[in-house]
């Protein structure tokens, strides 16, 4: 009887012992996600995906903000889930033909390359949806952003949806509140909203996405009172009244490949490039006093920026037996 009954205290004890395996996500299908997901069945699958994403950011430094971009659109669209990768095929419509993603949306071959390595390594073992994830983390991180332990576990969709992804991922020209509303959506908040934006520190943007804010920005003809006059005149010398679509303006131009506050900065300046950016500071005062916080505390952002996105990741993903895990990212089994 006393056996049984240590046996029972020791059994207490081990419990009561804070154990990394147990520090998950629950999610709506009330599995879990958590960083050890891949220790047993692929230990290798961290790795392989660092690898594989620090040689296509050596060769491209812009392809790190790519790949961050790549994990913020699938999950705004029915979670989490890879969807964004699914090629048209069948009952199937791109999401890669939507809005935000036509002739932008880019990395989908690095994503190939990547999934390509674990297959070999595991066979139908890491999902698409887990490699956008990691990819992200690990992209931010190559820039001289922060780092953070990536929750794992998340199946791949059958299905992609296009009107989602028209509708719910934040456009460049979007009001203030209809921006903070998509957030608001995902179960995401301003803090979210203030710090995901940050990403904006890397990247490029074409010169439709804010070519309003130059010649038109209230159907009245006149540039946004909100963006500086010789950032704007340097502006319009490569992104002109008709014509020139396609070109590319970094969104950070003092340090537009390196992961830092510079963005929080330039918005302080009247320098953001996006009105989505620019918003931030001049519409609420809530997201206006943490734009000054993030401006003078790198720490603080990095701290804010590595929480959000574990939120963001946890999405309505699909676990246990939902969805599937894709032999090929661009199609379903």
């Amino acid at each position: 009887m006393a056996y049984h009954f240590i046996s029972f205290l020791i059994l207490l004890s081990l419990l009561a012992l804070p154990n990394p395996c147990f520090s998950h996500y629950i999610n709506n299908n009330g599995g879990q996600l958590y960083p050890q997901f891949y220790e047993h069945s692929c230990p290798k699958a961290l790795e392989i995906v660092k690898s594989v994403v620090s040689k296509a950011v050596a060769k491209e430094a812009r392809m790190a903000a790519s790949l961050l971009r790549l994990h913020f659109h699938d999950c705004f669209v029915q979670g989490c889930d890879g969807s964004l990768l699914l090629d048209s095929s069948g009952s199937i419509v791109s999401e890669k033909q939507s809005n935000p993603n036509r002739n932008s949306a880019r990395g989908f071959d690095v994503v190939d390359d990547i999934k390509s390595a674990l297959e070999k390594e595991c066979p139908q073992t890491v999902s698409c949806a887990d490699i956008l994830a990691l990819a992200a983390r690990d992209s931010t991180v190559l820039a001289g952003g922060p780092s953070w332990e990536v929750p794992l576990g998340r199946r791949d969709s059958r299905s992609a949806s296009l009107s989602g992804s028209n509708n719910n991922i934040p456009a460049p020209n979007n009001t203030f509140q209809t921006i903070l509303t998509k957030y608001k959506r995902q179960g995401l908040d301003i803090v979210d909203l203030v710090a995901l934006s940050g990403s904006h520190t890397i990247g490029n943007a074409r010169c439709t996405s804010f070519r309003q804010r130059l010649y038109n920005q209230s159907g009245n003809g006149q540039p946004d009172r909100f963006l500086d006059q010789s950032f704007a005149v340097q502006l319009k010398n490569r992104c002109p009244r008709s014509g020139g679509d396609q070109n590319l303006f970094f969104l950070d131009k003092v340090s537009p490949t390196k992961f830092d506050n510079n963005y929080y900065k330039n918005l302080l300046a009247s320098k953001g490039l996006l009105n989505s950016d620019e918003v931030l500071f001049t519409k609420s005062q809530e997201s206006m006093d943490l734009v000054k916080k993030y401006a003078e505390n790198t720490e603080l952002f990095f701290e804010q920026f590595a929480k959000s996105m574990i939120k963001m990741g946890n999405i309505s993903p699909l676990t246990r037996s939902n969805g599937e895990i894709r032999k090929k990212c661009r199609k379903i089994n």
